[in-house]
């Protein structure tokens, strides 16, 4: 068994993403610019925002954060946003989700101009990905491809099982598993037997939000285990979706919670900046 440490390599990818913004700087005077809409007072959602923030100071990015009230309707959260869109100094939009109730997040993440997408949420985006055309791509799932990518896991022909399907995570990711010829099942809330489907898979990437969904006799020896969740238990402990300490020993390649997944994302999210602010030395 070995572990996939995303932590390591989202720190490598950040170097990669510092020197590139130095380059940028020397060269072209262009600082790559990241702006976030942070909604209401959910502390998870501030606990996020502060990890962006603090990672775009390490690489050198520009950031600023517009702190709104829950009590905001809409029409001025996409005021905002259409401010943004049109500010050269940014590069990058990212809405915090999710948003109170009231508001229309489909609205909300149509408004961004799908050239600072970062989040790569965008119907636009979503279209481009699915029919493998350049686009951005959801930070999660890019995430999960980067790390295949560093350690070597071929994904041609590979029966690879998804566990959850939303918009951010587990359809983007059946979507480039698919760009990438591997054979792609997902499941959902209303699958009828989930150890019927996993248990066959190569491969099983799980971003179901229920801590330690994924038992080892839904496992076959040998397989990889991605595991996207993150969830508290009341002790204040991290734990995935995955039993992880039963199911490790199965796996080939398995990833931790925390450590694994989590570090990707916000490298990814530096990395769509950095390209979209890279489209402004063309214009």
């Amino acid at each position: 068994m070995q572990l996939i440490d995303g932590k390591a390599l989202a720190n490598k990818i950040q170097e990669q993403v510092a020197q590139e913004v130095d380059d940028l700087k020397s060269k072209h005077n262009i600082v790559p610019g990241l702006a976030v809409i942070l909604v209401g007072d959910d502390p998870a959602s501030h606990a996020y925002v502060r990890m962006k923030s603090k990672a775009c100071e390490r690489v050198g990015f520009y950031s600023i954060t517009h702190n709104m009230p829950d009590s905001i309707n809409q029409e001025e959260i996409i005021g905002t946003i259409e401010m943004i869109n049109a500010n050269p100094r940014i590069d990058g939009i990212l809405v915090q989700l999710p948003l109170p109730k009231h508001i229309d997040t489909d609205a909300i993440l149509d408004a961004i101009d799908p050239n600072k997408d970062v989040d790569g949420f965008h119907p636009c985006n979503v279209g481009r990905m699915v029919t493998g055309l350049d686009a951005f791509v959801p930070c999660t799932p890019l995430g999960v491809m980067k790390m295949f990518e560093e350690y070597n896991i071929n994904l041609q022909g590979k029966d690879v099982c998804v566990v959850g399907a939303s918009n951010i995570v587990g359809k983007p990711m059946a979507s480039l598993l698919l760009n990438a010829n591997a054979t792609v099942d997902v499941t959902h809330i209303y699958t009828k037997d989930l150890k019927e489907h996993t248990s066959k898979a190569d491969i099983v990437i799980v971003g179901a939000g229920v801590p330690k969904l994924i038992k080892a006799d839904m496992i076959k020896e040998g397989a990889i285990v991605i595991d996207i969740g993150i969830n508290r238990l009341e002790d204040g402990s991290l734990v995935g979706d995955v039993d992880f300490e039963n199911v490790a020993p199965k796996c080939s390649y398995i990833t931790p919670v925390p450590g694994g997944v989590g570090p990707m994302t916000i490298a990814m999210l530096l990395s769509n900046t950095l390209d979209s602010a890279k489209k402004r030395v063309s214009k």
